[in-house]
């Protein structure tokens, strides 16, 4: 274990955090590890538990999210079987279940925010807490967008999403790559580091070896073409203090261009499924 790099959360207290840099799975550990987790998740700025457009960067985010939206969907589609049931670990508003309702999914949230909770139920979803409400329930298709990274016991966390995946049934996993250009670019300032937010930073090598631990393997891996961009527009205003519009947009189209040839983009999709 040594020391990979020194941040600070930029989002909610300015404190600094260190990132441990583990060689056995190749993944990167936030220290220390707040107790009061839910205290840094409290800004109105965390835009994954909101549905505003006011700000043109609100907006971006949002038509960029219809697309991308769209785009899970029918990712999912390609893993139906009889039952047709979606568990969507850490669904903020619920818009993600929303599309999948219409393509007649039986739809199912996780969601630990009062707020985003309470938006995604007037939508329709249903939503719980924590995982460990469920009781017997088990799902075709697991979903964590942008999720595992949160979750605190990882280990334990992945052994209770096995626990309520059908026998045949697949796991999808989105989460930022610390192998990433834009990651290496804006070091420090990487907004996909996201601390103390983010308690776990992941390669490929280190999905790999996390879930081969636990009995899955990972069948597909997809990029994110849209989150360098977003990912950059982030790290330009924390390092300089401004968006940077042009620049983000330079180091965002960069940061794919040069995953075209080592697959390192800024997020990428695993698909999973019991090895």
């Amino acid at each position: 274990m040594k020391v990979y790099l020194k941040t600070k959360d930029f989002l909610v207290s300015k404190e600094n955090f260190t990132l441990i840099h583990d060689p056995s799975l190749d993944m990167l550990t936030t220290s220390p590890q707040p107790i009061n987790i839910n205290s840094y998740y409290e800004t109105k700025t965390y835009i994954s538990h909101n549905d505003e457009s006011k700000t043109i960067f609100e907006k971006i985010y949002q038509i960029v999210k219809k697309y991308t939206l769209n785009k899970k969907v029918k990712l999912i589609n390609q893993f139906i079987n009889e039952s047709k049931s979606l568990l969507d670990i850490g669904s903020g508003t619920g818009e993600f279940l929303v599309q999948a309702k219409k393509k007649k999914w039986k739809t199912f949230g996780i969601e630990p925010s009062v707020e985003a909770k309470l938006k995604a139920e007037k939508k329709g979803i249903h939503i719980k807490e924590k995982i460990t409400n469920l009781t017997d329930e088990k799902f075709n298709v697991i979903t964590l967008w942008h999720v595992l990274e949160h979750l605190p016991n990882i280990n334990e966390q992945i052994a209770i999403i096995e626990k309520h995946l059908e026998k045949n049934g697949t796991l999808i996993i989105a989460v930022p790559n610390f192998k990433s250009y834009d990651a290496e670019h804006y070091k420090e300032f990487w907004a996909a580091y996201d601390t103390p937010r983010h308690l776990w930073h992941f390669s490929q090598d280190s999905i790999y070896r996390l879930f081969k631990k636990h009995g899955f393997k990972v069948i597909k891996t997809l990029p994110m073409y849209f989150d360098s961009y977003y990912v950059s527009l982030l790290s330009e205003k924390y390092k300089t203090g401004k968006r940077n519009y042009l620049r983000a947009i330079y180091y965002g189209w960069l940061s794919n261009r040069k995953a075209n040839k080592t697959g390192e983009y800024s997020s990428l999709i695993y698909v999973l499924q019991r090895g």
